[in-house]
């Protein structure tokens, strides 16, 4: 009985140890990627390293998975309406804001992280006064949320996933073939065609402002150097004639 548990013990063995050579597990593997693109070990030692042009794009196309700033902060990025808009919830004036109405080309991104969230094409004339669209460039790049901020209307808040900004709301009045209508303020987005604006109280601009007050302040002394020079002169120390 005994000689017999040992001989199953070994089948059992063998036949896990088979079972592994056959079928060996690609550590660091994506789980997400389907079967058809897995490759086999003899073709992984024949393959060649990413070109560098491809391993640039994909490293310039990653992004960290959350931004968090102080108010502080994001106040010093954004100007004042944008920051009351992205930061406080506050929503601008219909027709107001230069993506209100007309078409575009490009992607849409966060006015606050830079983000990806709307593609030009998915954007449509909704009339609102407010940029519209009938899709995110994907689910994952946008949060949302119950907004109960209206007592006579509870509506479904659209928030930037990667930095909480506040976007607009999204409604179930859109056009095929969502349905959805994502009711976005200007303010909270810029093309990325378009040159990211520098932050409030830097750059160039600044600097010359910085410089234009310093020659004032300058001047200002001298002045009153001068002044002052003029009202006391200089009395000669020597005996009186």
């Amino acid at each position: 009985m005994k000689r017999f548990q040992g001989s199953a013990v070994l089948y059992l063995a063998a036949g896990i140890t088979s079972v592994g050579l056959a079928c060996p597990q690609a550590r660091g593997q994506d789980p997400f990627r389907p079967p058809s693109a897995l490759q086999s070990p003899a073709a992984d030692a024949g393959a060649t390293e990413p070109s560098p042009g491809v391993a640039k794009a994909a490293k310039k196309t990653k992004e960290p998975d959350r931004v968090f700033k102080t108010n502080e902060e994001w106040q010093k990025q954004l100007t004042h309406e944008e920051y009351l808009v992205t930061r406080m919830k506050a929503t601008e004036p219909a027709f107001s804001g230069k993506y209100a109405s007309g078409h575009f080309k490009g992607t849409f991104l966060c006015v606050c992280c830079g983000a990806r969230l709307f593609d030009t094409k998915h954007k449509f004339e909704s009339g609102t006064g407010w940029p519209s669209f009938w899709s995110p460039v994907s689910q994952q790049a946008l949060e949302t949320a119950l907004d109960y901020s209206e007592p006579q209307e509870t509506r479904v808040e659209v928030n930037c996933r990667r930095c909480g900004a506040h976007l607009g709301h999204v409604f179930q009045d859109g056009p095929p073939p969502t349905g959805l209508r994502y009711c976005i303020n200007s303010l909270a987005l810029r093309l990325d065609s378009e040159k990211a604006k520098p932050a409030p109280g830097s750059g160039k601009a600044a600097s010359r402002s910085r410089t234009a007050r310093s020659n004032r302040k300058g001047q200002t002394r001298s002045t009153d150097a001068k002044t002052s020079a003029a009202s006391h002169p200089e009395q000669d120390s020597g005996p009186r004639s």
